[in-house]
């Protein structure tokens, strides 16, 4: 199987992609939107992009390309972030001047880097990538923040073991595809609609639910681009789309929104991966 990632080698989204398919060929990309063309231009069988961190929240950018994209969520992961400080061998910690790495890694490691006033956090592009330009460039008195592989795929030290601020730290990743999978197994359900602006329009939408028993699991809202004050809305919710009870809600959330898409109906992630 191919998959689009964004990152490097190395990276928390490759590990996370070779727990769902130890065979897998990865395409790095620089970016979100990158690994969600590749998908959409068939140069990849599958994409795997974080939907949210138990930290951090959600990752608005990805939640925006799902309602625009036709990809549908054929599977989920969970998987443990433990981030490191890496340098390059030999270095020292009385060296260290700069620290590399994503800017959300930077934010969850926030206190171990207060207590170094003298290093200067600097955001990078991704945290696998910071430790391949730490290790190819050799830049004076820089470190990164990654996790283990990375330092295991570019031949760099890790410094200091598992230096985030809280250790339930988890990103949930959604495996894509250009079809929805077979709904036979499927136990959890993902949507985005998009309800008239006016007052209790969203009461009523998640009505819905609540009259059918229906466990909602996650519900974010995300700005309408060209409509200043609009939203759509995702919600997740426990079911199979052959219950009669959610085909019901379906239908009638589908009566009171302008959209609505289904994103997927798939088995919820049992365990956390290390």
């Amino acid at each position: 199987m191919r998959i689009a990632i964004q990152g490097e080698k190395g990276s928390f989204s490759e590990a996370a992609a070779l727990h769902l398919s130890p065979a897998a060929r990865m395409r790095y990309c620089a970016s979100f939107a990158e690994a969600f063309q590749a998908l959409m231009d068939a140069r990849v069988d599958r994409a795997l992009m974080p939907i949210e961190n138990s930290l951090a929240g959600a990752v608005g950018e990805n939640y925006d390309w799902l309602r625009i994209h036709p990809v549908h969520i054929q599977a989920e992961l969970r998987l443990r972030i433990r981030h490191h400080l890496i340098v390059p061998p030999g270095q020292s910690a009385r060296a260290i001047r700069r620290v590399l790495s994503h800017p959300v890694a930077l934010q969850q490691c926030r206190d171990f880097l207060l207590r170094h006033p003298r290093w200067q956090a600097e955001a990078y592009y991704d945290t696998a990538g910071s430790v391949k330009h730490l290790m190819r460039e050799r830049p004076p008195a820089t470190a990164a923040i990654a996790g283990e592989p990375a330092a295991r795929a570019y031949g760099a030290r890790i410094l200091y073991r598992g230096i985030e601020d809280n250790p339930q730290n988890y990103t949930r990743f959604v495996l894509l595809g250009r079809s929805p999978s077979p709904v036979a197994h499927g136990n959890k359900i993902s949507i985005v609609f998009i309800t008239a602006n006016r007052p209790g329009a969203l009461f009523k939408a998640l009505a819905a639910f609540a009259l059918r028993a229906i466990d909602l699991t996650r519900i974010e809202s995300r700005p309408i681009a060209g409509k200043p004050w609009e939203y759509s809305f995702y919600l997740d919710f426990r079911g199979n789309l052959r219950d009669p009870g959610i085909c019901n809600a379906l239908r009638h959330l589908d009566e009171m929104s302008e959209v609505l898409k289904v994103l997927g109906c798939y088995k919820e992630a049992e365990k956390i991966y290390q």
